[in-house]
């Protein structure tokens, strides 16, 4: 349990010492010091002392790296989670939240931004509620005339109002703008009047300017954010806006920054404020136009261009701004002094295409190119098309062909205008894309196909491996981008020509390749079958996965993600073609996973690499069961050491695999698992939200194959079983999981050895239904019971029940079964619920002749509601519980395998195929045990439609009753 540090000298000595450690390069130095502050961190004082270091060390090292260390753990922390401990406590929080703007706006730079940070982290959580006067003093602030402190203000605002950019409205975020304008809005326009006036005054003092045009910028930042949802449009500031638009300095830098805002700003109220803005619109245009003409060609002018065009795209294609757009000269000016210009591939773009390959495919494959001239001039072409196509069209393929005659004239000088011609053509082609299917609608005016033969083509089959690597990338895009356009015939001629790509020195040419692969393997044909075939595919299978090994071994792509995801789905696409590759391949990953597990730093590159190894075990012993153990002598050395050394991020997926390994086992459970199975049960692995969806199929997959083992060879530790059950039945986020657990337990543990349990088990569940009963653990709870009654039958389920408090058994049908059960969902829940509701009904003699014989007829009539009503999923409006915790950070995250997906498994089995038939069945042969009586209950209280189906499931099992 944590404990208090105490606010001394010593304490904050130790945690200098420590955070010095955790900055050494040394491994073994740098992990037992990141252990030691996060064993400590849970005690009070923690964050107040780090507060301290990073206010009075003496050393700037460690005054960033405190500052550092308590915005991390802020992070981590602050929330307080449903159900679980409080991580900071109560007097930690008010000191914090009373010292940390004061400790922000005196720090320097460096701290200061993670100290705003922490304060933006703080503030999603507490403000306003919890932190009511928290803007009270920022406002004040603003008159200090120090713009070291209003732009630490100004900062700490914007990362706390841009939320506003992205959440949904609600009334609760509105009452939360309004406080924030009523008491915001009116200082930050006079700050914003007041700092114009200062750039005035100190026009010549460049020093001066740098400060005040970024608190412009920011300023307009906070505009920006405070304007997404409700308009507070102060007509004074437009002017200003205008005004900056048009000024000019030698040096770019923070006026650039604010001319790009200004032009995001400008976007944004055309788009939302169309008639508050109309006024200001034609002379914005014509500013922006006339900045857009003067801009040059330069870095340093990019994000300013880029936001520039966005504004203009915006604009084009709202239809009440079309007569600005509309006369063909206009037309033609925009195409040929702003889209094409923009559209040039320059020397930067090849420098970051050959030296900074990551940053270049982030941008051009992820769309993370916002920010970049090419993307907005492609943006303007899409806004100019949707009410300008034929036109637009006829302008540009005037540039497109006179583009590529230059480039046959002179194809080593003149490669780049091939370049820009492609990407004009698939700007001008690209009506609607999705992630999945590429360009899903197309501009009919381009024949894509015809471009795929003539200039396309001749690319991808480029025998000159280091020849114009860019054109070559250009071609695998076109590939990927039109694969949902281009005929069938003409992708299979693409596949092994991709193939030989992969073996391209150039880092994105080899990429694109990968990805190019990986995006034809997911397409579908008519049947839904995958559009090409293993059997197509056969002819490359060797050269495919040779060289998908290969390019991970290639300068800059030992983790390339894009590789690795094309290698899972080749393995998925090809399946059992690949079993004779498998002993070679599963090596390389083996070897893969031992180093990438050292260190690692590529989330999806990880993913992708478990799926590949679970498909591999997968298909090869689908086709013979008994490879499994293979598998095992190759992987657990690995994961061994993965658990030894605690790599969070991997354990969760070691668990996947492991359970999906065990699973396959046809006899009983190997001795390597048993002697793990101690170890799974230790209460610090399921502290960790991410560890426990896999960990508990990992135990159910020990339950479903080595039962008689458990009971016998480790009986005791079947009370850390149930430990692990009382856990998680706790928490309303798990207590799903915690279900899972115990029906394996009831489903396959022999009866003896949880026989002593039993009653345990019971009142830990009524103790948490007294405490806190959501729609999810009455469902479950259901499910759990009917199982029980399914396993030992009817009269043990209410035996249990009525042992534990006289006449439990009633209220528990009366109060929760009868009127709860039309909420169960999923098939093989509402099987159990229905098996087990059968055998109370016509197994449990105390329905038949006791006080509990009045539930008879409204448990079967709630029956065959589950049987014929609709599934009633209403949820109680207090109850929108997460099921599985929304964690901030990726280490904890659970992180499902696709490819170690579990089947869906039925406790009942084929014994009942058909719950109806069952039913009519087991009255039947009730009511010859006992003539009359079902009969005579039936006739007086069930209702007419209820006993019209029930007549209908007799028909059919061609039974009667007596």
């Amino acid at each position: 349990t944590p404990g208090t540090m105490e606010l001394n000298d010593g304490n904050l000595q130790t945690l200098t010492e420590f955070m010095r450690k955790t900055l050494d390069p040394d491994q073994s130095v740098r992990r037992p010091a990141e252990k030691f502050l996060e064993s400590v961190e849970g005690n009070q004082n923690y964050p107040i002392l780090l507060l301290t270091l990073l206010e009075k060390s003496q050393d700037n090292v460690i005054r960033v790296c405190a500052a550092v260390t308590f915005k991390n753990y802020i992070k981590r922390n602050w929330r307080i989670i449903e159900d679980e401990p409080n991580k900071i406590s109560d007097p930690d929080r008010t000191t914090i939240k009373a010292n940390i703007v004061h400790l922000m706006l005196s720090s320097p730079e460096q701290i200061q931004k993670q100290l705003s940070d922490a304060i933006s982290i703080i503030g999603r959580e507490d403000f306003p509620m919890k932190w009511p006067d928290l803007l009270t003093e920022m406002v004040t602030r603003f008159q200090s005339g120090d713009f070291h402190i209003i732009n630490g203000v100004l900062r700490t605002a914007h990362s706390l109002f841009k939320r506003y950019r992205h959440e949904f409205k609600s009334n609760e975020l509105w009452l939360e703008i309004k406080l924030v304008l009523d008491t915001f809005a009116s200082p930050l326009t006079e700050l914003f009047k007041a700092t114009i006036e200062l750039c005035q005054t100190h026009a010549t003092d460049i020093n001066a300017l740098k400060i005040l045009f970024s608190s412009l910028t920011l300023i307009s930042k906070l505009f920006y954010s405070l304007n997404f949802q409700v308009t507070f449009l102060i007509d004074s500031i437009f002017d200003d806006l205008i005004f900056f638009t048009q000024q000019d300095e030698e040096e770019a830098g923070l006026l650039e920054l604010l001319k790009s805002q200004i032009c995001d700003n400008a976007a944004l109220y055309a788009q939302k404020y169309d008639e508050e803005f109309q006024p200001y619109l034609p002379r914005f245009v014509t500013a922006i136009w006339n900045l857009l003409v003067s801009a040059g060609q330069e870095v340093k002018y990019d994000l300013l261009v880029s936001n520039a065009i966005q504004f203009l795209a915006s604009v084009c294609e709202r239809p009440h701004y079309k007569h600005l757009f509309e006369d063909q000269n206009t037309l033609t000016s925009i195409c040929e002094k702003v889209i094409v210009p923009n559209m040039e591939f320059r020397s930067a773009d090849e420098e970051a295409f050959e030296d900074n390959s990551e940053e270049y495919i982030r941008r051009d494959l992820e769309g993370s190119d916002i920010d970049t001239r090419r993307r907005a001039a492609c943006d303007l072409v899409r806004g100019l098309c949707k009410f300008f196509e034929g036109p637009v069209t006829a302008i540009f393929s005037g540039y497109v062909n006179s583009m590529l005659g230059e480039y046959a004239k002179n194809p080593v000088v003149n490669w780049k205008h091939k370049d820009a011609a492609i990407y004009l053509v698939t700007s001008l082609a690209s009506k609607a894309q999705t992630a999945k299917h590429g360009i899903t609608q197309a501009n009919e005016l381009v024949n894509l196909t015809e471009f795929f033969v003539n200039h396309i083509l001749t690319d991808l089959n480029s025998q000159n491996v280091n020849e114009f690597p860019v054109l070559k990338a250009d071609a695998i895009k076109y590939v990927m981008i039109f694969r949902s356009q281009l005929p069938k015939e003409q992708l299979l001629q693409a596949v092994p020509l991709l193939v030989a790509h992969l073996q391209a020195e150039s880092t994105v040419e080899h990429t694109y390749a990968a990805h190019a692969l990986e995006r034809l393997f997911t397409m579908r044909g008519p049947n839904n079958s995958t559009l090409i075939t293993p059997t197509e595919m056969a002819p490359f299978t060797e050269q495919l996965l040779n060289n998908l090994f290969k390019a991970l071994a290639l300068p800059g792509s030992s983790e390339n993600e894009y590789i690795m995801k094309a290698i899972m789905r080749s393995f998925s696409l090809l399946q059992e073609t690949i079993v004779p590759y498998i002993p070679t391949l599963i090596g390389q990953l083996t070897h893969k996973l031992l180093l990438v597990s050292k260190n690692p730093s590529k989330p999806h590159f990880n993913h992708y690499l478990f799926e590949s190894l679970c498909l591999s075990i997968r298909i090869t012993c689908k086709a013979n069961p008994t490879t499994v153990g293979s598998f095992e002598e190759a992987l657990f050395p690995v994961f061994t050491e993965i658990l030894q050394n605690d790599v969070q991020e991997f354990v969760p997926y070691v668990f996947q695999v492991m359970s999906l390994l065990l699973e396959i086992h046809t006899s009983s459970i190997p001795n390597s698992y048993m002697a793990l199975f101690p170890h799974l049960l230790q209460p610090v692995l399921w502290e960790r939200t991410g560890n426990i969806p896999p960990l508990v199929r990992l135990l159910q997959a020990y339950l479903e194959k080595g039962a008689a083992t458990i009971a016998s060879s480790a009986a005791d530790k079947i009370p850390g079983l149930l430990g692990v059950f009382q856990k998680l039945i706790a928490s309303k986020a798990n207590d799903h999981q915690g279900f899972y657990l115990m029906n394996s337990i009831i489903e396959h543990m022999p009866t003896e050895s949880i026989v002593q349990y039993r009653k345990q088990i019971f009142i830990l569940l009524f103790q948490r239904l007294q405490s806190s009963k959501t729609t999810k653990f009455i469902k479950s709870f259901m499910v759990f019971i009917n199982l029980y009654g399914v396993k030992y039958g009817a009269i043990a389920l209410q035996e249990i029940f009525d042992s534990i408090q006289p006449k439990m058994f009633g209220m528990v049908l009366e109060k929760i079964v009868i009127p709860e059960v039309q909420k169960v969902s999923g098939p093989v829940e509402k099987k159990i619920c229905a098996v087990g509701i059968i055998k109370i009904l016509t197994e449990c003699p105390a329905m038949m002749d006791t006080e509990y014989t009045k539930l008879w007829t409204p448990l079967l009539q709630a029956l065959i509601g589950l049987f014929e009503l609709p599934e009633d999923d209403s949820i109680p409006d207090d109850e929108h519980f997460i099921d599985i915790e929304d964690t901030a950070s990726y280490q904890t995250a659970f992180s499902q395998l696709a490819f170690a997906g579990k089947k869906e498994h039925d406790p009942i089995g084929a014994a009942v195929s058909n719950p109806k038939i069952l039913l009519a069945q087991s009255l039947h042969k009730l009511s010859t045990a006992c003539p009359g009586r079902v009969l005579s209950m039936l006739s007086t209280s069930l209702n007419a439609e209820a006993l019209q189906y029930l007549q209908g499931y007799l028909l059919v099992a061609s039974v009667q009753l007596v």
